[in-house]
Parts: structure tokens; sequence; C-alpha cells
């Protein structure tokens, strides 16, 4: 038991640890609404929205991580509002809006980057994730919005559910289903913001499609999909972490590599459809 016991030993492993289980939680679950609505693209949209928010913030207050945060969030929030009402008001779709804005946030945070001397140093860990690093302060903002967007999924369950499988019974119900998008948007911002510091903006989006993805291939209740996915996320995390320290590599690589390590397994054994249990 010592291999497991080991890097439980350094508080940086610990506080490491928890901040990966509840954003491997978080991001499974969110996940879940990002995979049955088709929206991989929009997450990805969103995980490079936060490159602006994170270079203009280190040029107005300087590398520290709480108010890089800070800065990201806000662009990650402006940018997953404005391609809803830019969809709804330009009247062109809505992965054309995710495009343009994408490319446009995308480019204007490598601009801005770009006139930051030393940024392949100090901002790295906002591209690659950096959850060993992981302070006291960061660990409480992490538990606390991962907290405030489980507990609005959950008072939201319903609504959502409606939104998600019958958009004519929603209307039918006349629930709010533009309040309901753009709640659902900011949401998956404040998830990308809480995730970045773990895996980084370039793996964003794996951790919020490959579990819930994986979770998929085992059940059809929504439910039961978001629990599968968070048991996934959080091994994925646990699993991820542990390959990160004894082999000496970059943590948020090991983790998003075990959540597709699992997804593959799932897709060719599970008994539902594998592709390798229909061959035999």
């Amino acid at each position: 038991m010592s291999w497991l016991l080991e890097p439980l030993s350094y508080p940086f492993m610990q506080r490491g640890l928890i901040a990966a289980v509840l954003v491997g939680i978080v991001c499974a679950v969110v996940g879940v609404y990002v995979v049955l609505r088709g929206m991989a693209f929009f997450g990805d949209a969103l995980a490079h929205a936060v490159l602006p928010g994170v270079a203009l913030g280190y040029l107005v207050s300087g590398s520290g991580r709480e108010n890089l945060f800070w800065w990201a969030l806000g662009s990650a929030v402006f940018v997953a509002l404005a391609i809803g009402r830019i969809s709804r008001r330009a009247g062109i779709k809505e992965d054309t809006a995710i495009g343009i804005l994408f490319a446009s946030m995308f480019a204007l945070g490598i601009a801005l980057i770009s006139t930051v001397r030393s940024y392949t140093v100090d901002l790295s860990q906002f591209l690659f994730g950096d959850v060993l690093g992981v302070s006291t302060r960061d660990l409480l903002l992490t538990a606390i919005f991962g907290g405030v967007v489980l507990l609005a999924i959950f008072l939201f369950y319903k609504e959502f559910l409606v939104l998600s499988f019958d958009p004519v019974l929603a209307a039918t119900l006349r629930l709010p289903a533009s309040l309901l998008n753009n709640l659902l948007f900011v949401l998956m911002a404040l998830t990308v913001s809480v995730a970045m510091q773990t895996v980084g903006v370039a793996l964003m989006v794996a951790m919020l499609v490959t579990p819930a993805a994986t979770a998929s291939l085992l059940t059809r209740r929504l439910w039961a999909m978001m629990l599968v996915s968070a048991a996934i996320g959080a091994l994925s995390a646990v699993t991820g972490l542990y390959l990160s320290y004894y082999f000496n590599i970059v943590s948020g690589s090991a983790i998003v590599l075990t959540a597709t390590a699992i997804f593959l397994l799932v897709f060719l054994l599970n008994p539902r459809q594998g592709v390798l249990r229909k061959k035999i």
C-alpha cells in the first residue's frame, strides 16, 4: 500500500487530488448535456475563450492565479452569452456564431499573449494545466463554483431534461427556453473556468466530452448517465494524478488519457453494444 499512500504525504498532492476529483465530477456532469445536445464545439469555443481573459488579466493585474481566474471567468461568460444572443438576433445558426466567436476570441488571446515577453513560462499553466500547483485558496474557489454548478443542475434538472430531449414540449409548457439556455451556457462557462487550472485550455473539451460519452454507452437514463459520468471523471482524475506522480508526465494529459482509455474499454467491451462483444 506504500505506492498508494506515498503521494498523499505531500500537501500539494492532497490539494491536487481533491481539486482534480472536484473538477472531474463537475466537468463530467455538465458534459452530459454537452454530449446529449451536440455542443462539443461550443465547449471547445468556451475553452479557448478564456485565453484573452487570462492574457488581459495578466497584463492588468499580474500573474496571480486568483486574479487570472476572475478574468478568465468573465471572458468565458461573455462569450457564452454572446453566442446565444448572436444566433438568436442575427438569424444565423448557433454553430456559425460559435465559429465566429471561437476564431475571434482565440485570435485576440494569441495577440494579447504575444505582447507578454515571459508568456511561455507564466501562462503555460493555463494552457496545459497545473493541478499540483493548486493552493488552498484555489481549492476553495473550485469547491464553491463547482458546488454552484452542481446545485443549479440539481435545481433545474427537469427543465434541462425537457429542453434537451423535447424542445416542442418545452414550448408547450411555456418554459423560458432562452433563459434556460443562457443559464446552461453560463454553467458551462463556470465549469471551463474552474477546470482551467487542472487540465488546461488545450485539454478542456476532453474532460467535458469523454466521461459523458462513455456513460452514454452504458445507460440511457439522464440521472444514471450523470452518476456514471461523474464516477468516470473522478476515477480518471485520481488515476491520472497517480500516473503523473510516478511517471513524471503532465497531470492534465495523464487525466485525459485515462478518461480516453476508459472510453475505449467501454466502447470495445460494454455489454450493450461493445464492438468486440458483437464479433464474439
